[in-house]
């Protein structure tokens, strides 16, 4: 049978159509089959003209489903996940880390001229905000001097205390002054920087944030969508917040949305892997998901109940049959690979009899069972992951009643101290000195994310002790230690690291995936024309 051909009419009232909408490549996908090999070269070199001379895929939108939306767009406070992944594209930083989680250079180089003086120096000649200004030493120093000023409130004071004074030398370079040595200090140096006069001028970039990233913002219309502006090509992103992960999909399916990363449940993706119009992407993650308790409680503070929950989880079972195999086991918060990880660190094994044992030895039996609340986010997903905590706890005699709420509120309760056990996770972990951030006594809310209250003068000393070595290979052994002593205090239950999946149109390419699970492809992810043809 020869090729099958096109009736001329119906091909330019296709393309007709098409050109109109400025919809070229979805029109015709939603119409059209997939071209067969045997079609006529010429036919189909027509067809790329004719679509690429009436639609330029650089000015559609590409839409970015997300599950939460971002708290605050002022990266001197972000310290949830979507405010962290958001504001990296919308702020350049002094220092960003390679693969192997060691400080690279990013807005500038440095020089360690003595233990505790350090010179860094701005390079690039793209080094402009988005009104236009010039990003210069000053606003460097601006943003630092804002978030070390108590006043300020900025979570990430404490993990820059270590600075002393700020010194501007000139336009592109400027000196930090140490208390003492540091050798992690440039891989602390990662808040996106803002300008300086509007940070005089008390400007609220948590709702109109400007840098001089590689995304600009436009609107924030309402708390479910987001829009931004890709500033070397003028692509528009929009980041569509959809709770629900079933919606979420449908949505994509309907090319209401192009791409979601993460938070599906994996009944989803493994359904989504069948689908023609959709690509699934995974590698493997290094954001950390654990149990968190609040240690002034009675309960969760007493190191045998906790000591029964971790050994009362089949995390093995989660993993493998709710999850599909997309994480893997965690004892610690840096994972075994990197270079301050503790890769041979022995952890707690499904053991349900031993967990029975320690609850009848903090004092609670049948007639007193242990009762705890357990807060989650209402993600559907988290919520299913709690449920089935829930159920395995309840199997050693622990009753939990589970409350699940809106992203803002779960948040702001953990934040508050307003918790019994919650579950949450954290990306983005880079420096090991996330240990000072989230496990010292002087880091407790609002100078740190000590948010259990976890007060423990020996894990404040093996803090200490890391942050004083002078060599890293001294640091990451004490780093090691703390992190044995971590496991087995348990101001954290670690769960797992989960893999990072994306799954995206047919037509969304060039987004790749980052360990920390980053927005990063954003800044790369464009619109290719589909050649597809009716059969």
């Amino acid at each position: 049978m020869g090729p099958r051909l096109f009736k001329p009419v119906r091909l330019r009232r296709l393309i007709q159509v098409s050109c109109v909408r400025r919809r070229a490549p979805r029109a015709l996908t939603s119409r059209i089959m997939v071209l067969r090999s045997h079609i006529l070269l010429p036919l189909s070199l027509l067809l790329v003209a004719i679509v690429g001379g009436c639609a330029d895929p650089r000015t559609e939108n590409i839409r970015f489903g997300m599950a939460a939306a971002p708290v605050t767009l002022d990266p001197r406070f972000a310290t949830d996940a979507a405010s962290y992944r958001i504001n990296r594209l919308l702020y350049r930083r002094l220092v960003d880390f390679n693969a192997a989680e060691q400080p690279v250079p990013a807005l500038a180089t440095w020089q360690r001229l003595s233990p505790a003086h350090y010179r860094f120096t701005l390079g690039g000649d793209a080094r402009v905000f988005h009104d236009g200004r010039r990003l210069t030493s000053i606003d460097v120093k601006g943003t630092y001097d804002s978030v070390l000023e108590p006043a300020t409130g900025s979570p990430h004071r404490g993990s820059l205390t270590v600075i002393e004074r700020i010194e501007v030398l000139d336009n592109d370079t400027l000196d930090f002054y140490l208390r003492k040595p540091d050798p992690l200090f440039p891989g602390r140096l990662t808040i996106g920087i803002l300008p300086h006069q509007l940070i005089t001028s008390n400007h609220p970039f948590h709702q109109l944030p400007l840098g001089s990233g590689p995304l600009r913002f436009v609107e924030w219309p309402a708390q479910d969508k987001l829009i931004l502006l890709r500033v070397n090509d003028g692509l528009t992103l929009e980041l569509v917040v959809v709770l629900d992960p079933t919606v979420r999909v449908l949505k994509l399916l309907r090319g209401e949305i192009d791409l979601i990363q993460g938070d599906l449940p994996q009944e989803l993706v493994a359904w989504l892997d069948h689908k023609p119009e959709v690509v699934v992407q995974r590698s493997r993650g290094s954001t950390f998901t654990y149990l968190g308790f609040n240690l002034d409680d009675p309960v969760v503070g007493n190191i045998d109940i906790r000591r029964a929950i971790a050994y009362a989880l089949d995390r093995e079972s989660i993993i493998a049959y709710v999850m599909g195999h997309a994480a893997r086991k965690a004892n610690a918060l840096l994972p075994p690979d990197h270079w301050a990880g503790y890769p041979h660190l022995p952890g707690y094994p499904y053991a349900p009899d031993r967990a029975r044992a320690l609850i009848r030895q903090a004092g609670y039996d049948m007639e007193r069972p242990v009762e705890i609340t357990y807060k989650t986010s209402n993600h559907p997903f988290r919520v299913r992951l709690a449920t089935i905590i829930q159920h395995q706890l309840q199997q050693v005699g622990i009753h939990v009643e589970l409350k699940s709420y809106d992203w803002g509120t779960f948040y702001g309760d953990i934040k508050a101290g307003r918790f019994q056990m919650y579950s949450l996770s954290w990306v983005g972990l880079q420096l090991p000195d996330i240990f000072r951030y989230v496990f010292h006594s002087t880091s407790v809310p609002p100078q740190g994310a000590n948010r259990g209250r976890f007060i423990n003068a020996q894990a404040d000393r093996l803090i200490e002790a890391a942050e004083n070595a002078v060599h890293l290979s001294a640091l990451a052994e004490r780093y090691r230690v703390l992190q044995a002593y971590l496991l087995e205090e348990l101001p954290y239950v670690p769960l797992w690291y989960e893999d990072n999946v994306l799954v995206r149109r047919r037509d969304a390419v060039g987004y790749t995936l980052a360990p920390d699970g980053n927005y990063d492809g954003l800044s790369r992810v464009r619109r290719i024309p589909s050649m597809l043809f009716e059969q």
